[in-house]
C-alpha cells in the first residue's frame, strides 16, 4: 500500500472523487500544508492556520499507478485559480499536491509540466508540489460527508 495527499478545493467532494478509483484503499479528508499543531475545522476556515483541506489516499500500486491519481486529481478542479475551487474561496481550498517520496515529487512535477507544454489549460498552473507534512484527519463528521448527507452537492 502507497500513500498520495491532494488538497483540490472542498475536502467532501475531493473524498468521492478518489474513493471511486479501484485500487484504492482508504480515503481520510483532514488538514495539511499549515503551521498550526491540531487545527480545528474552524481554525482552517479562518485562514490563519495555513493548512489545505485535502485528503489522504491509501492505494495499491499494483491496481492504480500514481499518475493515474494525479489524472484525476487535474481533471477535477481548476488548478490555475489560486486560493479557489469552484465556489470556495480561501488559503485552505488551494491546489496542492503532497509529496511523500522523490519519486511522486517527480511524478508530480513531470506531469504537471507536461499539462503546461500541452496548454491544457488557458492559464498558468498555480498547483503547489510539497514534502507531505503531518496531516491531521479532520473531525469524524466530516469522514465520508458525501456518503452521510446524501442531498450534499459535489463542487468538484
Amino acid at each position: 500500500m502507497d500513500k498520495a495527499t491532494f488538497a483540490l478545493g472542498c475536502f467532501w467532494g475531493s473524498q468521492v472523487l478518489f474513493k471511486k478509483i479501484p485500487g484504492v484503499l482508504k480515503t481520510v479528508v483532514g488538514y495539511t500544508g499549515g503551521h498550526v499543531p491540531n487545527p480545528t475545522y474552524e481554525s482552517v476556515c479562518s485562514g490563519t492556520t495555513g493548512h489545505a483541506e485535502a485528503v489522504e489516499v491509501a492505494y495499491d500500486p499494483s491496481v492504480v499507478s500514481y499518475p493515474e491519481l494525479l489524472e484525476t486529481f487535474f481533471e477535477h478542479h481548476d488548478p490555475t485559480t489560486p486560493n479557489r475551487s469552484g465556489p470556495d474561496v480561501g488559503e485552505q481550498y488551494r491546489s496542492a499536491i503532497f509529496y511523500h517520496t522523490e519519486e511522486q515529487r517527480k511524478a508530480a512535477e513531470e506531469f504537471r509540466d507536461r499539462l503546461e507544454r500541452n496548454h491544457r489549460y488557458k492559464n498558468p498552473i498555480v498547483t503547489e508540489i510539497l514534502p507531505a507534512g503531518e496531516f491531521y484527519p479532520a473531525e469524524e463528521y466530516h469522514q465520508d460527508y458525501a456518503e452521510k448527507n446524501p442531498s450534499y452537492v459535489c463542487h468538484i
